[in-house]
């Protein structure tokens, strides 16, 4: 039997088996891709060569970003930024029918990829958006669903972690491209979902009752204005070259501590020692699992199992739409029991290199690749987002779900345009000189 199909067979049962026994997902990845190699090398080797890869893993300046994004993440979600995104979003939505739910939309996009996370998003929009919707006449489970399908928009809109994650695994993909890919799709998705809740809306009745006036609007905007310079500044400055990836990273830190502290005065001194100790503990397990990937990577590659999966997909088809979208398949099923980050790291040197020979640019890929484990936060039985959402609300898992099928539906009408016409991811990265 060839080997790389023996190492991907060890690989797929040994990570299988340890996670279902509830082995952490760092050292299933570690152990399963050493003992993969084991067939054509030694143990003492293996494992000599398996740190090496780990430290070589880690060792990547752009890497440094990562912390820094998640500190200013935690520091704006600590921030008391939800409140003022949220009267933002009701100006905006004006008095469209079930004008609340999309305000929840819209607010979950901004403050998404302000916190860079879609927990963050559907736990802080939920619980302050939630309660007024159940007074104002709206179905708690509806309020639910439309909350949590449109949580996980943030991880499209940059800044986004794992487009960092995806930029290193991938040989060195342009972050700010990646950046700049996510917009359109990000905004894609929360628009579908918008259009969804104005026919549910419309049929149940659901109205807004406020208005603003001109005044009220003008402060409304000045309120939020100072957050959302934040990713005006951070991005704006990538893109424009004025300072790297990582060092955004920093700027946005620094921004989001004098916002917080000085400006909205919503956390104290005293709260920086546990903010700072819950985002040191998120790193270490990212960059863990980052480090513990390489060694998946390097044994993939030794043995040639991208070049056997590619070779078992063109078996199937050699269509390349086909393809995509088994790839497509795989990656919601995948995303369904695995979270964003081990995913990425594991699935993107298996379907990159199947997707290039294809003719699709990796930024595209990316996206893609990303469009489809955001989804995975939204669904059973690991899905993240989707628990952080029900218990937010205070509603049943079971009647959420049939609820959220209609809104499944729209985001994978998305994905399919966003897999199958390039240009809504490359077009802003080409138009900024990406390309």
């Amino acid at each position: 039997m060839d080997i790389a199909i023996i190492s991907g067979l060890i690989i797929l049962v040994l990570l299988v088996v340890m996670l279902l026994a509830g082995v952490p997902i760092a050292v299933a990845l570690g152990v399963s891709s050493v003992c993969a190699i084991l067939p054509v090398m030694d143990m003492d080797v293996a494992v000599l060569t398996g740190a090496q890869r780990i430290f070589s893993g880690i060792s990547v300046f752009s890497l440094l970003a990562i912390p820094f994004f998640i500190l200013a993440g935690n520091l704006m979600n600590k921030g008391g930024i939800a409140v003022r995104l949220i009267n933002l979003a009701k100006l905006i939505t004006g008095r469209t029918p079930g004008a609340l739910a999309q305000t929840n939309v819209i607010a979950n996009m901004l403050f998404g990829a302000i916190s860079g996370s879609g927990t963050a998003a559907a736990s802080a929009m939920g619980a302050i958006i939630g309660p007024i919707e159940k007074d104002e006449g709206y179905d708690p489970n509806f309020s639910a669903a439309a909350n949590i399908a449109t949580a996980p928009t943030g991880l499209l809109i940059p800044p986004s972690n794992v487009m960092i994650t995806f930029s290193l695994v991938s040989g060195g993909t342009s972050v700010a491209a990646l950046f700049m890919a996510g917009y359109i799709p990000g905004i894609l998705w929360g628009l579908a979902c918008m259009i969804v809740i104005y026919f549910i809306a419309r049929k149940r009745g659901y109205r807004a009752t406020t208005k603003f006036t001109f005044k009220e609007g003008v402060k409304i905007v000045l309120e939020a204005l100072p957050c959302l310079l934040l990713i005006l500044i951070v991005i704006g400055g990538i893109i424009s070259g004025i300072f790297t990836a990582t060092e955004g990273s920093v700027v946005a830190v620094v921004y989001s501590l004098v916002l917080s502290l000085f400006f909205y005065r919503s956390i104290t001194w005293k709260d920086l020692p546990k903010i700072f100790k819950d985002s040191a503990e998120m790193t270490g397990i990212i960059i863990f699992l980052i480090g513990v990937s390489s060694i998946m990577s390097w044994v993939m590659a030794f043995t040639n199992i991208p070049s056997a999966v590619s070779a078992g997909l063109l078996a199937v088809s050699s269509n390349k739409y086909v393809i995509f979208l088994l790839i497509n398949v795989i990656l919601l099923i995948v995303g369904t029991f695995m979270d964003m980050t081990p995913a990425c790291l594991i699935f993107t040197p298996i379907f990159l290199p199947v997707c290039t020979a294809l003719g699709m640019n990796t930024i595209h890929f990316g996206i893609m690749l990303i469009f489809n484990l955001c989804i995975g936060t939204i669904t059973p039985p690991v899905g993240t987002t989707l628990f952080v959402g029900v218990k937010v609300g205070k509603v049943q898992i079971e009647t959420v779900f049939k609820q959220l099928l209609v809104y499944f539906a729209a985001i994978f009408v998305v994905l399919m345009l966003v897999t199958y016409i390039p240009q809504l991811s490359l077009w802003l990265p080409g138009l900024m000189g990406y390309l």
